[in-house]
């Protein structure tokens, strides 16, 4: 499984979470998003999105003013429910 990577350089609150869950919803569970943002405010957006979403936040790192985040997408809840009726 790769990673996809979002670049969202220069786009201000809420624009990198929007676009980081648009992505999301197009991908399988389990697959890694990683998310280059400038906006200080992504660091609290994106923990929040994804304690409220439930996706899995990996990683966080910052250089030279670039912030990284790296998502696990959810399983979905069909997918966690399995075959049971």
């Amino acid at each position: 499984m790769g990673e996809t990577l979002l670049d969202v350089k220069g786009l201000n609150c809420p624009l990198p979470v929007l676009r980081a869950n648009r992505a999301l919803r197009g991908m399988a569970a389990g697959e890694k998003l990683r998310v280059l943002a400038t906006d200080r405010a992504a660091v609290a957006d994106f923990r929040a999105f994804c304690r409220e979403t439930g996706h899995d936040l990996l990683a966080f790192a910052e250089e030279a003013g670039v912030f990284s985040f790296t998502i696990r997408r959810r399983a979905d809840k069909a997918d966690a429910a399995g075959d049971a009726p």
